[in-house]
């Protein structure tokens, strides 16, 4: 997700070179396979899990500026234990802000992950929580600066 933010703050910065806030509504289908370590009493086991993420982002350029939000939100994504056949929802919400100049490509880009897949029965939750800060220079050289990173069972 961190290099998909990047690349598409980048994108919408040259597709939209315009004045005034522009919003991107996107929903798409999403299969993805999670290692969960707390999941077969505490054995773990792969979950494939899938169903829509809706991703809202939202942006202005003004002058040589820009400055927008991330909302990233899965929708009906569910799965199923690889080893104990239990069902699994994956919940949560990721969002990122970001600033930018235009003129000499510096950005600052804060990134917030929470992402959750919850299974049935006790100790089977994985809990994801992610805090980064992406930093370009005007030189294109990026720094990124991890704040917080944490996984739970529960």
């Amino acid at each position: 997700m961190k290099t998909t933010a990047l690349c598409l703050v980048c994108l919408l910065v040259t597709m939209f070179p315009a004045s005034g806030e522009v919003t991107v509504n996107d929903d798409v289908e999403i299969f993805l396979s999670e290692f969960v370590p707390c999941a077969a009493g505490g054995n773990g086991e792969v979950v494939d899990l899938s169903g829509r993420l809706h991703t809202v982002v939202t942006f202005t350029i003004n002058n040589n500026n820009v400055i927008g939000h991330f909302h990233v939100q899965p929708q009906g994504v569910s799965g199923v234990g690889e080893t104990t056949g239990l069902k699994y929802q994956g919940t949560g919400v990721t969002e990122s802000s970001f600033k930018g100049v235009l003129q000499n490509g510096q950005a600052n880009i804060t990134f917030v992950n929470n992402f959750r897949i919850i299974g049935q029965g006790p100790g089977n939750d994985f809990l994801v929580h992610e805090t980064l800060q992406i930093k370009i220079n005007a030189d294109g050289i990026a720094t990124v600066t991890h704040d917080h990173f944490m996984t739970d069972c529960k």
